[in-house]
């Protein structure tokens, strides 16, 4: 279908984008609280690859609220005008999205943080301090200062977040907002934050300097929903207030809801932010899980907003624009929307962004496929297992100009990622090694199926490189990592799986009830036990995790899972492992001192960290020029590792 709408131009205040291609605001961690040169080379590769408008992730505006970018940053200044001047020429529009946390925020002082009433957040339950008028002076000033800043720094314009719980959501918000004076009771009042705001940062920026706002229905009982968000869309247009009016979903009460995972559709976001936008007579920006050009031109061709955001979507291939363009969309590496990388990262100790699929993000001056290079002299190289690691080595070893063979011991490719798409809700995670397999026949890489390659075998081939990415296989030891020296008693039943050996005999062979025992954390054992129960079996869950899904919790996947649980025939023991297995039935205790107990078990499945296939690269050190390990078969771990490694890897030869 020809893109009629997506590509055309549109104006917001002073400033024409080239196309309805839009970068909505995300933390991303890369700078470390600064505008970093690798944070500016990642928005640069952005519009190097088409990107219409990009909002910066959330500035500061005040000390008790920090974040990604600050206010209070000297060398802030510097940092614009350093991006700026990276991403000019490739005609990517840039605005600022500028922010206070409120209750959510931690203040630099140790301090508490700042909102409307002491209703306690939701994180991490904070009791803030009630501003006074004097404070909510100062934040408006603040607020005021930034967009004044911005525009000095040569920007293109400014979004106020009023979404996803923060400040200015929490004075518009029935559920925080308790106030009896002017800021607090009826709608008129509870807005007069967001109007105040509005009317500062107008005063304090030149005309044709964009002005918007995002909003959100925040998806909670008794909240912002969309008829309050209307109804606020509506009045910050009576005084013209705004460019354009950017519409999201969720906060922090509803956390999967902002980001969605792979169990979300594409648009699912469309129901609550359609009738929003169609408030706004003003440009209009939509998000929700879109993946291609061809999507987000039939969302703006049916009227449903003026321009959509495809943050997720440029993460995973910034050059998505330009390789469509070009007539190559096959070409454009897709989302899976595992939020791993994005969102896990960024919330988990690393605190900085990556992706599962594209190991380039926040390393685009090092890494990435415009880095990778050819090489000075092409060699023969032996790519030995077709798993996302070695696909990703054969891909970049191809790119590199190198002969490559890829030597598959079974009948297909994409070694664990078929059966991980076999789990309820994860068909998607199977694309990134769909797209892989088409990149490697088409850039010419021989590959043999059914091929079993041994020392022997591979010394035969005399290649120059071997990279060896022959996976891993399930440890089917009865040993749960709490209680090492008590491996599970009678563990050899033959009602006992691997979620392999599940995945690969189907569901003839479950019966009525099942254990799912739980070594990992992470989302195998979740889809396993949803697996089970939409196969009829009623689920006892024994995990020696102090939580259900502890390892895809910062991926927003674990509520998600418990929601579609929820009124099943599913039971949830966290600290617990299985002691003993009986004919139907499995005994049970904490992981600490505690009372056995029992529950049915016609069918167990064991999941706990499988076990590297490295003989074969042991085997080949000293006999083979260049051999390298990649993914499982070096260590098991997930996705965005193997797929880094097997890159890295392949860039050295």
């Amino acid at each position: 279908m020809a893109l009629t709408h997506v590509l055309e131009p549109i104006r917001i205040a002073g400033r024409t984008l080239k196309n309805r291609v839009v970068r909505t605001a995300h933390a991303t961690g890369i700078g470390g609280g600064t505008m970093s040169d690798d944070l500016i080379a990642y928005h640069e590769a952005r519009a190097i690859g088409g990107v219409g408008l990009s909002v910066l992730e959330i500035l500061s505006v005040h000390p008790t609220s920090p974040a990604p970018l600050n206010m209070f940053d000297p060398s802030l200044d510097e940092g614009y005008g350093k991006l700026m001047e990276a991403v000019r020429p490739h005609g990517m529009a840039v605005f600022q999205q500028i922010w206070h946390a409120g209750h959510n925020g931690t203040p630099l002082d140790g301090s508490p943080p700042w909102s409307p009433s002491d209703v306690p957040n939701p994180l991490g339950g904070s009791v803030p301090i009630p501003m006074t008028k004097d404070m909510i002076d100062e934040i408006i000033a603040a607020y005021a200062a930034a967009a004044a800043r911005c525009d000095k720094a040569g920007l293109d314009g400014v979004e106020l977040h009023c979404a996803h719980g923060y400040l200015v959501q929490q004075f518009l918000s029935p559920n925080v907002n308790k106030r009896t004076d002017d800021y607090g009771g009826p709608f008129e009042n509870r807005i007069r934050f967001m109007l105040e705001t509005l009317r500062a940062m107008r005063a304090a920026v030149r005309p044709g300097f964009a002005v918007g706002i995002r909003v959100a229905p925040d998806m909670t009982g008794g909240g912002v929903g969309v008829e309050m968000n209307q109804m606020a869309v509506e009045r910050v247009q009576q005084d013209n207030l705004v460019d354009f009016v950017n519409v999201s979903m969720g906060n922090y009460n509803s956390f999967p809801k902002m980001i969605g995972g792979m169990h979300e559709p594409m648009g699912y976001e469309l129901p609550t932010s359609v009738p929003i936008a169609a408030r706004a007579k003003v440009p209009t920006i939509v998000i929700g899980r879109v993946r291609t050009l061809e999507e987000a031109d039939q969302i703006i061709r049916q009227g449903e907003a003026d321009m959509v955001g495809m943050t997720r979507a440029h993460i995973a291939d910034p050059d998505l624009v330009r390789k469509t363009v070009e007539g190559r969309v096959d070409e454009v590496r897709p989302c899976i929307a595992c939020n791993q990388g994005c969102v896990g990262n960024l919330l988990g100790p690393a605190h900085r962004m990556g992706c599962a699929v594209n190991p380039g993000v926040g390393f685009e001056r090092s890494i990435g496929d415009d880095r990778i290079g050819r090489a000075e002299a092409p060699k023969k190289v032996l790519v030995i297992g077709g798993g996302p690691a070695g696909l990703e080595a054969a891909r970049v070893a191809a790119l590199r100009g190198h002969e490559v063979v890829l030597a598959e011991a079974t009948d297909q490719l994409g070694g664990m990622m078929n059966f991980a798409a076999k789990l309820p809700k994860r068909h998607g995670i199977a694309d990134i090694v769909k797209w892989q397999e088409a990149e490697i026949f088409r850039l010419g890489v021989e590959v043999r199926l059914g091929t079993y390659m041994e020392a022997d075998d591979v010394t035969a081939e005399a290649p120059d490189a071997v990279i060896v990415a022959t996976g891993s296989m399930p440890r089917m030891d009865g040993i749960q990592s709490t209680n090492p020296g008590e491996p599970v008693a009678r563990f050899d039943r033959p009602n006992v799986l691997s979620s392999i050996d599940l995945l690969t005999h189907g569901r003839n062979r479950i019966g009525k009830s099942a254990v799912v025992i739980d070594d990992v954390g992470h989302y195998e054992a979740i889809g396993v036990a949803e697996y089970l129960v939409e196969a009829g079996a009623a689920v006892s869950f024994v995990t020696t995790q102090a939580m259900f899904g502890p390892k895809v919790e910062t991926a927003l996947m674990t509520e998600p899972a418990l929601e579609r649980l929820s009124g099943k025939d599913f039971r949830v023991y966290t600290r617990y492992r299985v002691t003993e297995l009986g004919d139907e039935e499995a005994t049970i205790a904490p992981t600490h001192a505690g009372a056995k107990s029992r529950v049915p078990a016609e069918t167990v499945v064991f999941v706990s960290a499988n076990r590297p296939n490295r003989e074969l690269f042991d085997e080949l050190r000293g006999k083979i020029p260049e051999v390298h390990v990649v993914g499982d078969a070096n260590s098991p771990r997930f996705l965005q590792t193997a797929i880094r490694e097997g890159h890295l890897a392949a860039k050295a030869i």
